[in-house]
């Protein structure tokens, strides 16, 4: 055994001291085992749900024949950057990622006063059925989660989006168990290449390539229905997605994640979509927001020097649509809050990330002070807090 795998990820937190009064996390995750599935997932499909078995210095995850060890990638709290590993048992994983008890006595530790929950999303299968189902069954558990909490944790729900009708029945579920965001693949998926390889990808990020695009009047009925709900839809990196198993490519494929983002904005906002639906809430949650203000400058430059030939007859300049309708979220970017009062840079929300392998957690309070040296306090507490409020309908 090596030094990292001797470390006890579940070790006791010292309270952090604080520098605010008021933190709002605008993006953390839930990472329950995957023995929740036997319970949540509709009866028909619950002797096909995902069991553990355990060997040597390794826990694995069997399903429809196939045995993939535990990844821990997505569960990195509790140990130093050096102790970092990629496979294990769930014994190394915090287990903050799924109790709500212990989860809150971290968010107490680390300083958070509320945060809003993104899961893992549906299960890799080649039966569509089972997969819509499980959309649903992780939902349900992911609210469940959060109804434990004492009102400090409020769940986002993962969405497919391949039938319009289907997404916003969803959506309309979510709200009604209280979940305060719907997030959806970073472009419409495609029924024709759904396969099991793919459906993990194909939920995350859909078909960049497809003939459907979210400026499509295709997808106006779930944008009404998201704004006569007033629910915010959230992209959650899925513009490119990461290789997180992958040592050689993984560092470039995460900071290519952020940026290509835009990809998602330039369609809506160039589609119109926001001048149909002015009161529509996106947010690009996990992207960083650094590159926004240029993105949005650069935007108007062109689409002032083009417009005319592309018959691009959006009502203004894509920088307004940045500033009404377009929300991000960043886990530690002093470029970002730097450009704060540039065009793009306003909407912007800190979170934590915990417990994925870039969380600020246990020392989010240190990052939010490097973050925001000499920023006044009424503009740090707005991106600490009231953006995310606001972005999510928390107040």
């Amino acid at each position: 055994m090596t030094s990292v795998d001797n470390v006890d990820v579940n070790h006791a937190i010292q309270v952090q001291p604080r520098v605010a009064d008021d933190v709002v996390d605008a993006d953390v995750h839930v990472t329950p085992p995957p023995t929740f599935w036997a319970q949540y997932l509709s009866p028909k499909f619950r002797d096909l749900a995902p069991t553990v078995e355990s060997e040597g210095e390794f826990d694995y995850i069997v399903f429809e024949g196939e045995r993939r060890k535990v990844n821990l990638m997505q569960s990195q709290a509790g140990r130093e950057f050096n102790q970092y590993k990629n496979s294990g048992k769930l014994s190394d994983m915090r287990v903050g990622g799924w109790m709500p008890k212990q989860r809150l006595d971290d968010m107490n530790r680390d300083g958070i006063d509320k945060a809003v929950i993104f899961g893992g999303g549906p299960l890799q299968t080649g039966d569509l059925d089972l997969h819509m189902d499980s959309f649903d069954a992780f939902n349900r558990w992911q609210s469940d989660f959060c109804a434990d909490s004492d009102g400090r944790l409020f769940a986002a729900a993962f969405l497919p989006m391949v039938n319009v009708e289907h997404t916003i029945s969803m959506m309309r579920a979510a709200r009604q168990r209280g979940d305060v965001a719907v997030n959806l693949p970073a472009f419409p998926q495609s029924l024709d290449k759904f396969t099991k390889k793919d459906s993990i990808w194909q939920a995350m990020t859909g078909d960049v390539t497809g003939n459907r695009q979210y400026r499509d009047a295709e997808f106006d009925p779930l944008w009404a229905a998201a704004v006569e709900l007033d629910m915010p839809i959230t992209f959650h990196l899925g513009a490119r997605v990461s290789r997180f198993k992958d040592k050689i490519n993984f560092l470039p494929d995460i900071v290519m994640g952020k940026p290509a983002m835009l990809e998602i904005v330039g369609i809506m906002i160039y589609g119109g979509v926001f001048d149909r639906f002015p009161k529509l809430r996106i947010g690009l949650i996990e992207a960083g927001v650094g590159w926004i203000p240029w993105a949005a400058n650069y935007m108007d430059r062109t689409w002032q020097m083009q417009r005319h030939w592309t018959e691009c007859t959006i009502k203004h300049p894509p920088s307004y649509y940045f500033d009404q309708n377009v929300y991000a979220s960043f886990i530690s970017d002093p470029i970002g809050v730097e450009l704060r009062h540039h065009p793009g840079g306003k909407n912007i929300m800190w979170s934590s990330d915990y417990p994925h392998s870039e969380t600020t957690f246990p020392h989010s309070h240190k990052v939010i002070a490097e973050n925001f040296k000499g920023v006044p306090k009424i503009e740090r507490d707005w991106i600490i807090a009231g953006c995310a409020e606001q972005f999510y309908g928390l107040r």
